[in-house]
Formats: structure tokens, C-alpha cells, sequence
């Protein structure tokens, strides 16, 4: 095995010229640089350098050697440049509610890992059913749910504000034989609380419009297909807010709730604290 110091010094000479210069060059003096040198050439057996008078030039074994050095020391210095680097904080698996995702939430994930280079940041925005099941099954360090308020565990819950909404510029008839729904595929806790909340008033009602996408129900609504049960943040300027005075009662309530895996990560604890100080600020903000 080549020492590296040896190495250092024998491609310092050869690029220098002679010993006093290399000497200089890696803080040595010219003997020591020298004795490196021999004890070079006696590892391996063979004359590198040719020494006439101040000045030394390369033997043909020298000239071979010289470009494995070269490469040795380069990949010596690479191998000390990834060590000194921060540890690596591995990978975080997050999932979140698409009305979420769309709520500024994308910005503060942004800002969290720039500040985390060794971070590995995997987000999944979906329902919370799907968001519930792939925690469960290990598939998820973090999510964001929504579920029925009183519900046990988590790191931090919220309470959430829903509303029914309809179309401002093409308002649903409220009083038609069935009430047109648009919301989530079956599985979505607002549509099942819509769907409850219809046949607890002893009405008719029919899936309009049902869609995996925030943004297309939110265009049905708008657009004036049927009515909806959406988040406070997820109502835009083209929805109108239905109240009792209309028909239709709150519906039961839900909250936000910041679930972790077991045994997580400090990585998934620091982003989890991140997204507590986010919804603490959402909430001031709605009061």
C-alpha cells in the first residue's frame, strides 16, 4: 500500500523541480524531503527520479508512477471533501391533503429542505383515507389528516371550519327533488358527511360530479353543477357559502390532525414541529 505522504512529496518534487522547492511547497525541509523520496524508491524497488546536481528529472519508472499519484492524491482529497461534508438526514416521507398542498404548504416544504441539503423530502398529496392507510402500512414517516374531531393520537390536532357551498354565479336550486353532490371518490370523510347530513334531513340526493381532483371540484362548484362540502381555505370567489338560513345545517366536525409514524425520525420530528407552527398560524389567523 503507497503511503500518500510519501506520494504527495515525490509529485511535489517532480512538479517543483528539485527538493528545496518541494520542500517549500509542503512544509518540509529539503532533507526531509529527500529521505521521503528514498524511503519511496526503496518501497518499490525502483529509482524514480534522476538527481543532477539541484535539479531532478523523471526514470521511466518515475513517469509511470507520477500519474497514479496524481490520481491517488486527487481521490484521497474528493474522499476528504464528501467526509467533512454535514451527514446526510436521510429521507422524510410526508403526506398531506391536496387542499393543503395547495395552501401555501408547498413554499414552507420548499424552504425546509434548502435549508436541509442532506435531506430527502417525498410528499404525497391525497385523501386522508389514502393518507391514513399508507401511514399504517409503513409507506409514510408523517402525515396531515383529516378525521372525525375527538379522534385519539397524534402529535398536534386542529379543529376544522367546512362549509356546503354552491356556484355564486349559477347557484344550484335548493329546493329540486335531488340535490346534486359533487365531491370526492367514496372513502372521502366530506362526502360521506355530506351524503349523511342529506339523508338526515330526509332529502334525495345524486352524485353529479365526483372527481380525485381539488381543482375539479372546486371548478364544478363553481361552474354550478351540484353543491359541495369544502375546506374554508379551498372556497374561492366563484363559491357561495350555504347556511342553515338555506337548509343546510354544519356538518359534523371535523379536525386537522399531524399524525408520525412510530419511532420516527429527527428529521421527521423537526419537519412535524414546522408543520405544528404552520397550522398554529393558519388557525390564529381564521379566529
Amino acid at each position: 500500500m503507497f503511503d500518500l505522504e510519501l506520494l504527495r512529496s515525490f509529485v511535489s518534487v517532480v512538479d517543483s523541480g528539485g527538493f528545496t522547492r518541494a520542500g517549500e511547497r509542503v512544509h518540509k525541509t529539503q532533507s526531509t524531503v529527500s529521505q521521503q523520496i528514498k524511503r519511496l524508491e526503496d518501497d518499490i524497488g525502483r529509482p524514480l527520479l534522476i538527481r543532477t546536481g539541484r535539479t531532478v528529472s523523471l526514470t521511466e519508472d518515475g513517469e509511470r508512477l507520477l500519474s497514479y499519484a496524481r490520481r491517488m492524491l486527487a481521490l484521497a482529497e474528493e474522499a476528504r471533501d464528501v467526509m467533512a461534508r454535514p451527514a446526510a438526514e436521510g429521507a422524510v416521507r410526508l403526506g398531506i391533503p391536496e387542499d393543503f398542498a395547495a395552501y401555501r404548504l408547498t413554499e414552507l416544504l420548499a424552504n425546509f429542505t434548502r435549508a436541509r441539503p442532506g435531506l430527502r423530502l417525498d410528499v404525497q398529496a391525497d385523501q386522508s383515507t389514502n393518507l391514513r392507510r399508507a401511514l399504517e402500512r409503513g409507506d409514510l414517516d408523517l402525515a396531515l389528516l383529516k378525521r372525525a374531531a375527538g379522534e385519539k393520537g397524534g402529535i398536534a390536532v386542529w379543529p376544522e371550519r367546512i362549509h356546503w357551498v354552491t356556484s355564486k354565479m349559477h347557484p344550484v336550486d335548493l329546493t329540486c327533488h335531488s340535490v346534486p353532490l359533487i365531491g370526492f371518490p367514496a372513502g372521502c370523510l366530506y362526502r360521506a358527511g355530506a351524503i349523511h347530513a342529506i339523508e338526515a334531513a330526509g332529502r334525495n340526493w345524486h352524485m353529479a360530479y365526483s372527481s380525485s381532483s381539488l381543482a375539479g371540484i372546486q371548478a364544478a362548484v363553481a361552474a354550478g353543477l351540484g353543491l359541495s362540502i369544502l375546506s374554508e381555505m379551498a372556497i374561492q370567489p366563484g363559491h357561495r357559502i350555504l347556511t342553515a338560513k338555506d337548509g343546510f345545517a354544519p356538518i359534523d366536525k371535523t379536525e386537522m390532525a399531524l399524525v408520525a409514524a412510530p419511532e420516527a425520525s429527527p428529521a421527521t420530528l423537526r419537519l412535524a414541529d414546522t408543520l405544528a407552527d404552520f397550522c398554529n398560524t393558519v388557525q390564529a389567523k381564521a379566529a
